[in-house]
């Protein structure tokens, strides 16, 4: 008899819920013993209750269901010669934005071992990932390349997607997860569709050596041309929050705290916002923004509250890389770029900005702590800077004794004779 444990769904509902329960010790008076086994004969909206154990799967879940293990301590999923530990496969085949896979929730796990994305989540809504650890995933990457990724990873050969990778998938929530020892941390990306309205916080990313810790780029879309290239699906109106991104991209070089990219003609990540992190000690800037062609929208984008230190230069932005905090490099038209509320220290710029070939664009920086002790804004090439209103390191503004410089055009006239109170002793973002 299937062991399972009902109860009345919501008003309104005629079904009934279950839970069922997976365990591989002999005798268990759970019915299943692989996750999977469980997950197939789950119905939309049941429980799987996974009891403390090693299962060496690669879960595919294409229902809604909720996943559930004894914690991550304690239940693994070993995904060792499997491509991912967990697949929430909202079918890529489908038309992009039109997301009938919702309400998946996974909570409890180690995820350890997989070739590619220790967990992936494609063409999906309203999914939670949760209190998990993503640990030694991106096995398969070698010399820069992924063997066995699908093809629907248009741009992932050089990470294998990362710990976590979110593509087409929108109003989700990843949240409370220890993501290390990946190639990259987390990725936002848009290849099988628009990746939008989505919560990344709370998380700790960390050691992972190739990447990012926290990704936001736009992608080739899959299934349609490249060449012309066809207009991204957009990364936008995500939320970064709270999270603590440092030591990641040591081998490569290659990975800021956050990263905000359209990397490509036609590419969009706008309207997110990154709030409220801890970003420090990585090889490119806490916060490293790009757009590299002229046809690219990396727009609107909110830069605030963040606590940002020791991280490395970029070679993107700047001709002579240097520790920097926060950097911009804008080779197409930017608008609505907002850095604010900012905390930046221990770093040789705080923040470097290369508009470069948009001399009539304008970027606002203000009510930032620039305490660097080096260079508070450089503008690295046309266009200004409105730096007003920013804490220098000392009361008697920008280039006095003791302060903080400026390289380039850059306003700072009125300036914060004291440093910005709200970015003191507060949590992530007050150091």
């Amino acid at each position: 008899m299937l062991a399972a444990v009902g109860w009345l769904a919501p008003l309104g509902s005629s079904a009934l819920a279950a839970t069922l329960c997976v365990d591989q010790k002999p005798h268990s008076a759970c019915a299943f013993n692989t996750i999977n086994a469980a997950v197939s004969n789950a119905a939309p909206g049941d429980t799987v209750k996974v009891m403390a154990g090693r299962y060496q799967e690669d879960v595919h879940i294409t229902k809604p269901l909720s996943l559930i293990g004894a914690g991550a301590a304690n239940t693994i999923i070993d995904a060792a010669s499997q491509s991912n530990g967990v697949f929430i496969d909202g079918n890529i085949n489908g038309t992009p934005g039109n997301n009938t896979l919702t309400d998946v929730t996974v909570s409890g796990f180690t995820v350890e071992n997989a070739n590619l994305e220790g967990i992936l989540i494609a063409n999906a809504s309203y999914v939670t990932v949760w209190h998990n650890s993503i640990i030694g995933n991106d096995r398969s990457l070698a010399n820069g390349t992924c063997p066995g990724a699908p093809a629907f990873e248009t741009n992932e050969a050089f990470d294998c997607g990362e710990g976590i990778h979110l593509t087409g998938v929108d109003h989700s929530t990843i949240a409370a997860n220890d993501v290390e020892r990946n190639a990259g941390g987390i990725l936002v990306s848009d290849e099988t569709g628009p990746t939008h309205d989505n919560l990344i916080a709370g998380n700790k990313v960390a050691n992972n050596p190739y990447d990012c810790g926290i990704t936001l780029a736009s992608h080739d879309p899959y299934g349609l041309p490249s060449s012309p290239p066809s207009p991204a699906w957009g990364v936008f109106r995500n939320t970064i929050a709270e999270n603590d991104s440092s030591n990641n991209g040591h081998v490569t070089g290659d990975g800021a705290g956050v990263g905000l990219f359209a990397p490509g003609p036609k590419k969009a990540t706008y309207g997110n916002v990154v709030i409220g992190n801890r970003l420090t000690g990585n090889s490119l800037p806490g916060v490293a923004m790009h757009s590299h062609a002229p046809s690219q929208n990396l727009n609107d984008n909110v830069i605030t509250a963040n606590y940002i230190a020791g991280n490395g230069g970029d070679t993107d932005v700047e001709s002579s890389p240097v520790q920097t905090g926060i950097s911009l490099l804008a080779v197409s038209p930017n608008s609505g770029t907002v850095i604010t509320r900012n905390t930046i220290k221990d770093e040789a710029t705080d923040i470097a900005i290369n508009l470069a070939n948009n001399g009539n664009t304008t970027v606002d920086v203000h009510l930032n702590n620039l305490i660097g002790d080096s260079t508070g804004i450089a503008n690295l090439a046309a266009g200004s800077i409105n730096g007003t209103m920013n804490w220098w390191g000392c009361a008697n503004g920008p280039s006095s004794p003791g302060c903080s410089t400026v390289e380039g055009n850059v306003t700072t006239f009125p300036f914060l004779e004291v440093p910005l109170a709200a970015q003191q002793g507060n949590g992530l973002a007050g150091g």
